[in-house]
Formats: structure tokens, C-alpha cells, sequence
């Protein structure tokens, strides 16, 4: 299946990949809730139907039904504040219930907000109904690159969770596309149909969840050696006694007893924990904020509207294109994040949005009234190659490096908190936005300028990511802690390679804490040697090893540990 793709598994990676891959694609499916749910309110609120149905004003001279822009802001917004308490209560829940059924869980809360903005009437009852569809919403998007990036093979993990964000983007296509065919309608279908339709998937993707094996890495967290084997069976598709399994499960194990021997899992650790955590949950949260600051969510919530406002011709069907490219430009990111890199891509993607943004927003303030249609034109173009930047970048490469740099303890509870951040900045913006752009008694109506602070955000987004962000492609998940430790800076961090495993430490006696014992040592592999030094305990170790040599001590005395490398059982 990988082949298919496009994807090769590595030679010495034993066992299959496409139990794990399949697994981590349906789950991934999960981001069609929110991008079909966010993709079907930008056009509903364009809608007469809607409009007539909804407006609490008497219509205008034209006999229009207007929505005005804090009613327009506030149903936009509400579900980002929904989805921003989900991200926060999606941790204990998976740490306690499982990944699997936290999922299910939050299926179903979107499930039932679903079914109120359905059945709405008014706008109190649609903000309810869109409040605890972002409550699920914002816990499914903690929980499913969770899911992805614990039970995913190293080597296509990244594209795993990128394809999360595919899956938001197909969402959106499919929300446009219905709004297309159902905006001419004069009754209150105009606007149910499309809200209805998104329950369909949310019950298909609940069924499939029940079938699913819960991640091994949630199951050794919770003490479940046995229930992790079978799971890791199951996705790997090798017998459990099967050595390299075994190999794999024992590291996990080995790897979260280290990761308690430095300190308790609570959320002070979140921040102040050890290797480093303080500033891998400022990496997320800095990520996640900047993507949204980036002004996607400007361009996916109000385009319609914003383009109607801004005298385009059909709306709709610029909307439509430009979620068209937004799912294909998706596809580039995909195929590229495990060779590029992840730096690489953000880099590049931000690079990209700032030009854009910067040109559409200085040729808008430059031009006249009789530049209109030029201006126009350059602001669907541009916004067109904003839209391919970040669907190859920002927008998946996020979501995957959050779900990679957290060690196992407190995993859920550092994603959460990004998650929050992101989801905290896409309520601020969805509100915020529309007092910056419309024109109004109290409104900044600065128009296409506001993107000129979006390209601002981008600029800062590439140095953030330069100092901040450390590349994790092509490194398992229990390595990524030996990373942080060796690694002082984060661009040093493209030439890091693993030296040492946890499993390998404690056969050699060696306490989880990293203490030598008496007369052993251990031994990076060559290739270590150009990545900066190792934590106290283990430059320790290596120096004793150094001193061993040039003695005559026993050989069983002086036994290294074996090298990691040659063979790499940490799919």
C-alpha cells in the first residue's frame, strides 16, 4: 500500500506497514468534521435563506436581510471557543480513558452539537448547537495526531499526521461544493441540508473507532506491557514473540521508566520537567499560534463574504476554487516532509505566505478605483499561492511536530496545550477580524490590508522556526528526548543521529536515571560524534569508556553496549 502511494518502507524495517498506515489514515478522517463544519458556515452566512431566517433587522432599502458583523463574529467564533475547552479537556481524557475511546467520546459531543444547529431557529440556539460541535471538534484535533504519531512506524509518520490535514481541507472542498448547490434554495433546506450532511460522517467514523486497537504506547503508560505487545501485533502485523517486536515494545517500555525516573507527569512538569520541556511546550505553543496568525482562518471562515464585500463576481465559485487548491497543495507537503525535513518545509511555507501577503496587500493600498479589476484579480491570485504555501506547510507540518516532541508522560497534556493556543488565536481571529475589515460606524475597514499584519506574522514565523524548532523527521519517538538533551540549538539539530537506546542502558545495568554502573561504560556510535555533547551522566560514561581502553582491565568489564544503527528496530 505504501509503494502505491508513493512511499518505499526501509529494507530493515521488519514486519508490514499497512495495518498502521491504514489505521492512521481512517483516523485521520477525523479532520473532515472540522473542516466540513468550518467550510459550511462561510457560505450559510451568505445565504438569503439564512439571512431572512436569522436577521433581527428589519431588511435594508433593497429589501435584504443583513447579518450584521458582531452577530457575524460571534457564530464564527463560538466554535473556536468551544473547540479551544475541548483541547483542554481532550487530555485527561485520553490519559485516563484511552486515545480510542476519547475519541469516540468526542465524536459524539460533536455529534450532539450537530444536531442542535440542525434544529436551530434562532442564533442562541445555533451558537449552543456550534459551541459543543467545537468542544468535539477541539478534542479531536488534540486526539487524533495523538493517535497518529503513537502508533505510526517512524518512517511515515509524518505523512500520517499531515494527513490530518488533508482530510480538514477535503472538509472544506466538500462544505463548498455543498453550498453551491444548495444557496439558490428559498426554504430553510438552503441551510440545513449542508448542516445535516456533516452527522453522516461523524456516525461512519464512530463505527470504524470501535474496531480499532488502542495505541502501545498509551497501554505501557498505563502499565499494560501484554495489551501494548498485542496491539503493536496488530499494527506491524508480526507475531508478538517476534524479536524485532519485541525490540520495539521494550524500548517504549525502557524509554517511559526513564522519562519517570525525571520527575513526576503533572502539569508544573509541562513547563519545568526534564529533558528540556519547558521549551518544547513554548515550541507548540509558539507553532500552533503562528498558524493561525499566518491568516488562513481569515481566508477559509470569511472569503465568501469578504469577496462579496470587496465586489468579486460570484463569490461562491472563487471559494470553491480556492478550497480546490487548498486540498491539492496539500498533497506536495505530503510527499516531501519526511525528505525535506521538518524546518525545511515551514521555512519555505512561511517564506512564501509573506511574499503574497505583502504583494496583496501593498498593491490594494497602492491602487485607485480605476485599478479595481486589476486589484481584484491580484488579490484572488495571490490569495490563491498563499492558500498552495500553507497547505504544504504550515498547515500540516504544525500539527506534526506538536504530535512528535512531547515525551510519552506528558504527551496529551503538553498537545493540549498547543492545541489550546492554536485554538485560543482562531477565536480571537474569527471574532476579531470582521471590526478589522468591514467598513461601518465603529469598524476599522482596512480591507485587503489587513494583509499586511498576516505578512508580518509570516516573517516572524521563520525566524521562530530557525531558533525554536528542532527536526524531527527520522527519529523514533523515544529518541527524540536523547535529542533535546545533546542538542543545544535547534539548528544544529538536522545533523543529530541517535547513539544510544534506553533498553540498551538498563541491560547494561544502568539506572533509569541515567547512573552508571561500577566499571561499565557506554559508547556513542561514530556518526553522534558531529551533534553536541551529551547530558553530565552520560559525557561521564563516555569518558570512563575512554579511559578503559587505554587500560588492561577484563574485557567483561569493559564490554560496550552494542552500536544502534545498522539495524533499526524503532519503526
Amino acid at each position: 500500500m505504501a509503494i502505491a502511494m508513493g512511499w518505499q518502507k526501509p529494507d530493515n524495517v521488519a514486519g508490514s506497514s499497512a495495518p498502521a498506515i491504514m489505521v492512521g489514515l481512517f483516523v485521520a478522517s477525523g479532520g473532515l468534521l472540522f473542516g466540513y463544519d468550518t467550510g459550511t458556515i462561510n457560505g450559510i452566512l451568505a445565504m438569503p435563506a439564512f439571512r431572512r431566517d436569522f436577521a433581527t433587522h428589519e431588511p435594508d432599502a433593497n429589501g435584504n436581510y443583513i447579518i450584521t458583523p458582531d452577530q457575524s463574529s460571534i457564530i464564527v467564533a463560538i466554535l473556536s471557543a468551544g473547540t479551544a475547552l475541548g483541547a483542554l479537556l481532550g487530555a485527561p481524557c485520553a490519559d485516563s480513558i484511552g486515545r480510542r475511546l476519547s475519541l469516540i467520546a468526542s465524536v459524539g459531543v460533536f455529534s450532539f452539537g450537530g444536531i442542535f444547529q440542525v434544529c436551530a431557529t434562532n442564533i442562541p440556539m445555533l451558537l449552543v448547537g456550534r459551541f459543543f460541535a467545537g468542544v468535539g471538534v477541539g478534542a479531536i484535533s488534540l486526539l487524533v495526531p495523538l493517535y497518529q504519531s503513537e502508533m505510526a512506524p517512524k518512517w511515515i509518520r509524518g505523512t500520517l499526521v499531515c494527513a490530518y490535514q488533508l482530510s480538514i481541507t477535503l472538509g472544506l472542498l466538500a462544505a463548498s461544493t455543498v453550498n453551491i448547490l444548495t444557496e439558490h434554495m428559498v426554504t430553510a433546506a438552503a441551510y440545513r441540508i449542508p448542516l445535516g450532511l456533516q452527522l453522516i460522517w461523524a456516525v461512519i467514523l464512530s463505527l470504524g473507532l470501535l474496531v480499532l486497537p488502542e495505541t502501545p504506547r498509551y497501554l505501557v503508560k498505563r502499565g499494560r506491557p501484554e495489551a501494548a505487545g498485542l496491539s503493536l501485533s496488530r499494527l506491524r502485523r508480526l507475531d508478538i514473540t517476534h524479536p524485532a517486536l519485541i525490540d520495539e515494545l521494550q524500548e517504549i517500555v525502557a524509554n517511559h521508566e526513564y522519562e519517570l525516573s525525571l520527575g513526576p507527569a503533572t502539569y508544573k512538569d509541562v513547563f519545568c520537567g526534564s529533558p528540556h520541556l519547558g521549551r518544547r511546550t513554548l515550541t507548540g505553543c509558539g507553532l500552533q499560534m503562528l498558524q493561525q496568525l499566518t491568516g488562513i482562518n481569515f481566508i477559509m471562515y470569511y472569503s465568501t463574504t469578504f469577496f462579496d464585500g470587496v465586489r468579486i463576481e460570484d463569490p461562491y465559485l472563487k471559494s470553491l476554487i480556492l478550497h480546490i487548491i487548498n486540498v491539492v497543495s496539500t498533497i506536495p507537503g505530503l510527499l516531501v516532509i519526511e525528505t525535506w525535513g521538518r524546518r525545511k518545509l515551514l521555512i519555505v511555507g512561511a517564506i512564501g505566505m509573506a511574499i503574497c501577503q505583502l504583494l496583496i496587500a501593498s498593491f490594494s493600498a497602492a491602487a485607485g478605483d480605476h485599478l479595481e479589476r486589476a486589484a481584484q484579480l491580484i488579490l484572488i491570485v495571490f490569495c490563491a499561492i498563499n492558500i498552495f504555501f500553507f497547505a504544504a506547510s504550515w498547515g500540516p507540518v504544525a500539527w506534526v511536530v506538536t504530535s512528535e516532541i512531547y515525551p510519552l508522560k506528558i504527551r496529551a497534556k503538553a498537545m493540549s496545550i498547543s492545541t489550546f493556543s492554536n485554538w485560543i488565536l482562531n477565536f480571537a481571529i474569527a471574532y476579531g477580524t470582521p471590526y478589522m475589515v468591514d467598513p461601518g460606524p465603529g469598524y476599522g475597514n482596512i480591507g485587503p490590508k489587513i494583509f499586511f499584519l498576516w505578512g508580518a506574522f509570516c516573517i516572524l514565523a521563520v525566524f521562530y522556526v530557525w531558533c525554536m524548532v528542532y527536526e524531527t523527521s527520522k527519529v523514533s519517538l523515544e529518541q527524540i528526548d536523547e535529542m533535546y538533551e545533546r542538542v543545544d540549538y535547534a539548528w544544529n539539530s538536522t545533523r543529530f543521529e541517535p547513539s544510544w537506546s534506553f533498553q540498551q542502558i538498563l541491560d547494561e545495568g544502568w539506572s533509569p536515571s541515567g547512573q552508571p554502573p561500577a566499571g561499565n561504560e557506554l559508547q556513542p556510535t561514530a556518526s553522534a560524534a558531529t551533534t553536541q555533547s551529551t547530558d553530565a551522566g552520560l559525557a561521564t560514561a563516555t569518558s570512563t569508556a575512554g579511559n578503559s581502553e587505554t587500560s588492561n582491565s577484563s574485557s567483561e568489564n569493559n564490554k560496550a553496549i552494542p552500536q544502534m544503527g545498522h539495524v533499526d528496530f524503532s519503526y
